[in-house]
């Protein structure tokens, strides 16, 4: 990552200051500002079919912080499920789910709170959903591996760490018009679904979660898919 980087947040609103410890706990990676380089996703992210929203633009000094890249080949679709679980609300409501975030839990879990930055995968809904899916053992590693990699999901930069929102400087905010980015963002969920709906399909043989249990797979088992992002 480049010493300064261009990051845009989509918001209802224009935030010229963000302010740390503010926002759902309940997200991706738990508290903190998330945000994107690509300002068409953040524009999509902005706006819902009832309301307009903007892009607000910053620069972030990056020099100094501790960066967590979640898509690099280090970590597997694991580590993000296990990101996930600790602190998006799942449907877990049966035995094997239950027993599936333990495992995970405790064998792909990061810390993400022990670093500045997060660089990781945006869960929209219809990733959610095939999150949750494979948490209750309907679909298999590979299949949710392809699924990300096909859906064109978003990659976003979550600050987290007070010092890192001292790094951020607002530079001003573009509008985005729900009449256009709705559609955008529809199109992209439809995509993602599609291409979801053609991974099943295709594949017939792979990891479900309770198979990965089972044989104590960890993340350096050369069966799992590696992230692919640089």
């Amino acid at each position: 990552m480049n010493k300064q980087i261009t990051i845009y947040h989509g918001s209802s609103k224009i935030i010229e200051k963000p302010v740390f410890g503010l926002g759902r706990k309940h997200n991706d990676f738990g508290l903190g500002f998330y945000c994107t380089e690509n300002k068409e996703l953040a524009k999509e992210w902005a706006i819902s079919s009832l309301s307009n929203g903007f892009a607000n633009r910053y620069t972030l000094e990056t020099e100094g912080l501790n960066i967590l890249y979640l898509n690099t080949p280090t970590y597997s679709i694991l580590n993000w499920i296990a990101v996930l679980l600790d602190h998006r609300l799942f449907d877990i409501n049966n035995p094997g789910a239950k027993r599936a975030k333990a495992y995970l839990s405790e064998h792909f879990g990061i810390n993400v709170n022990a670093y500045d930055i997060i660089v990781g995968y945006r869960a929209d809904d219809s990733y959610f959903d095939y999150a949750e899916a494979f948490i209750n053992n309907t679909i298999t590693v590979e299949q949710l591996s392809k699924a990300m990699e096909l859906g064109k999901l978003g990659e976003q930069i979550v600050i987290k760490s007070e010092y890192a929102f001292s790094k951020i400087h607002f530079e001003g905010a573009e509008p985005a018009d729900k009449s256009i980015y709705y559609i955008l963002r529809k199109g992209r969920d439809d995509s993602a679904n599609q291409a979801y709906m053609d991974i099943l399909e295709q594949e017939e043989d792979g990891l479900y979660i309770q198979n990965i249990i089972g044989n104590k797979i960890t993340n350096d088992d050369p069966r799992l898919p590696r992230n692919k992002s640089k």
